[in-house]
């Protein structure tokens, strides 16, 4: 829970760092990083979507785990 905390702060403080930390290098830190040079609001709503939609992800992965046949 700490870290997701860290990580929402940072994408609202600094967007493509809170993406760079749940992503690493990909598609969405660029647009992120895109977002961002064209104004801090933007890219802070979209780093935030994205950090708790990465969140969700996992929370879903983790509750319903493939088996295997």
């Amino acid at each position: 829970m700490n870290t997701m905390l860290l990580k929402v702060l940072l994408g609202i403080l600094l967007p493509p760092v809170g993406v760079f930390l749940t992503y690493g290098v990909s598609t969405t830190l660029i647009i992120n990083v895109v977002l961002t040079i064209l104004g801090w609001v933007p890219g802070s709503i979209h780093a935030v979507w994205a950090i708790l939609k990465q969140a969700e992800l996992g929370k879903q992965q983790a509750e319903n785990p493939t088996q295997p046949n």
